[in-house]
């Protein structure tokens, strides 16, 4: 059992940051039911090439970007437009411990489906709202996107060659850092909240939002300029605290140098063939070579450049000195060390040689993560879920799907049969299927 086998969470969010977050609370063995709009389903189950096939989808391929963050998930495909989908999502939300969504803000209020709404049934509940900007303050209003935020939050400013060298420039991150940054901090932000619901019974709003993270990433260099009123440069590979920390070019290619300390700087200049740097009073300490990076760098680059990255990798990983080569993807993938922590794994029920996920990177001993489900086909889970958590009989799906509320060819992939026909939200409270939290959860 996962360590958060405990918990089920109504996924109401979309694209990345908010279904990383609720990803990660399923690989740790959360029940995440993830709501999706009939027909049409995540926005990002469109966004390819590339396409993964796999018999258990059907004739429906998934694009790779959606199955790198959906997996572990049930999908109930439900039109939350219509006033019956508006109540299946509020009945299934009473049953849930964690809501999170990534609507604009206020944009569920209309569908009665808000925090403050929510509440009132059900008190313990932890609502996560992930937007762009946060919940208050002049900018609320608007949408939010990583690319817009890398840009707003200060990480462009810092990211790319130094002015004055070729290619120099603002650049983003390679991937949507900030997103993946935004679902973690929501991850955390949840865990504190449902932490706080174990001993008082009483969940709360959890607002994260975009920007605030980006800021919040910044780290090292926010500091800097707080503590010295400086404006940052961009130093392509160099880091802004520490000399020599960058790539350098090797006889046929290049490699990465990550010198921490004095002493592994001494042992550096040996192994390039150069003591005499580490003896001169401009290099002997960091400080000194932050001051004299630009006399220093280009003496280093001139000794590096004489031999293979193969020869600079094994003679200075025998020193003791950090380094390592800059890797394709093909490279990572058939890393040793990245195999053997399982960052690359079958997907669940594939076929032997068949689809494959990037592993989960947390390593627990007693309750380690889980890879229990593909990703789902849109609405695979409609039926079953609406049967089990909510008592739908037959009758009454086949009238929510007549009505729209619930998608028509929704594609069961298992059956439990129930006498209840009426719908959930015409049950009195105490004849609602009611799931019990952790202590003090009041779910």
């Amino acid at each position: 059992m996962g360590a958060l086998s405990h918990l089920r969470v109504l996924d109401l969010s979309r694209v990345l940051a908010g279904p990383w977050a609720s990803q990660l609370l399923a690989d740790l063995g959360a029940e995440v039911i993830k709501i999706e709009r009939p027909g049409l389903g995540d926005d990002t189950r469109g966004w390819g090439p590339p396409w993964i096939d796999d018999p258990q989808w059907g004739d429906v391929a998934q694009s790779a970007y959606f199955a790198g963050v959906n997996r572990n998930k049930k999908s109930v495909a439900v039109d939350i437009a219509t006033p019956d989908g508006q109540r299946l999502v509020a009945a299934l939300a009473v049953q849930c411990d964690v809501l999170i969504e990534n609507f604009k803000v206020g944009g569920l209020r209309a569908y009665g489906l808000d925090y403050d709404t929510l509440k009132r049934s059900h008190p313990g509940l932890v609502y996560c709202s992930i937007t762009g900007f946060g919940q208050d303050g002049p900018y609320a209003g608007r949408p939010g996107y990583d690319f817009l935020v890398q840009g707003m939050g200060g990480l462009m400013s810092i990211t790319g060659r130094s002015d004055g060298e070729p290619g120099a420039g603002p650049l983003k991150v390679g991937v949507a850092l900030t997103d993946i940054l935004t679902g973690l901090y929501a991850t955390a932000g949840i865990q504190a909240a449902l932490a706080h619901r174990d001993r008082s019974g009483v969940g709360q709003h959890v607002d994260v939002a975009l920007l605030d993270v980006q800021v919040a990433a910044l780290a090292n260099q926010a500091m800097n300029f707080l503590a010295s009123g400086r404006e940052p440069s961009r130093l392509g590979n160099a880091h802004p605290n520490i000399v020599p920390y960058q790539d350098f070019a090797t006889l046929d290619g290049h490699i990465i140098v990550t010198i921490g300390n004095d002493a592994q700087f001494r042992r550096f200049c040996g192994a390039i063939g150069r003591p005499d740097l580490a003896d001169d009073p401009r290099y002997e300490t960091n400080t000194a070579r932050l001051a004299a990076r630009e006399s220093l760098i280009p003496q280093i680059q001139a000794a590096m450049a004489r031999h293979a990255s193969a020869h600079w990798l094994q003679t200075l990983e025998a020193l003791a000195v950090p380094c390592g080569p800059i890797n394709g993807l093909a490279d990572v993938f058939a890393d040793p060390q990245v195999l053997q922590r399982g960052m690359r794994v079958p997907m669940p029920g594939a076929q032997a040689g068949g689809a494959e996920l990037v592993g989960n990177p947390l390593h627990l001993s007693a309750t380690p993560v889980e890879y229990r489900s593909a990703p789902p086909a849109l609405g695979a889970h409609t039926e079953p879920v609406l049967r089990e958590m909510l008592g739908l009989a037959p009758q009454a799906l086949a009238e929510l799907r007549r009505t729209g509320a619930i998608a028509a060819g929704s594609r069961a992939v298992h059956t439990t049969r129930s006498d209840k026909g009426d719908p959930p939200w015409n049950h009195p409270p105490s004849k609602r299927k009611i799931r019990s939290g952790p202590p003090g959860g009041g779910c």
